[in-house]
């Protein structure tokens, strides 16, 4: 007798025990998800969560586009895209880039400062709830191993060359 239901995939994320991988898509998802609500809640409602590929790789005092797409793992037109709609929102502006005039700088405004001092907060919320859920001495473990596995990860590895 046959059915429609199928076993999931070994660590697929319907299985048990999902990949590491999974697990922490998971995680990053969720905090994503939650730092975008809570900013609509704090009046940055326009602010999605594709707009997280600007906010963590944008320089205090500037970036060029194609290096915020280098970072973010994305093509030069995606960051375009999720520029132009930023900078019309007043979150960034851009500014001649003082080494070559020929090159724009991207920059927060003080709209978009106001955005990135708000979504920190509400990440320190949330690492505030994962050191009560986990312990502190855990939740020190998951930061240690979180950063010795980014020291030593492959997107270093292409900074260095």
């Amino acid at each position: 007798m046959s059915t429609n239901r199928r076993a999931p995939l070994p660590g697929s994320s319907r299985h048990q025990r999902p990949n590491i991988g999974i697990l922490l898509r998971d995680l990053h998802h969720d905090l994503v998800q939650r730092v975008t609500i809570e900013l609509a809640d704090a009046g940055f409602a326009d602010i999605r969560p594709a707009h997280t590929a600007v906010f963590q790789h944008i320089d205090a005092d500037g970036s060029r586009l194609t290096d915020l797409a280098d970072r973010a793992h994305i093509t030069k037109q995606s960051m375009g895209y999720l520029v132009d709609y930023l900078e019309a929102r007043g979150y960034l502006e851009r500014r001649p880039d003082p080494n070559d005039r020929r090159v724009a700088l991207i920059c927060l405004t003080e709209h978009g400062w106001d955005q990135v001092r708000a979504a920190l907060a509400i990440i320190t919320e949330i690492e505030d709830e994962w050191t009560r859920q986990l312990g502190k001495s855990r939740m020190s473990q998951l930061r240690d191993a979180a950063t010795e596995l980014r020291s030593t990860s492959i997107r270093d590895d292409r900074r260095q060359r």
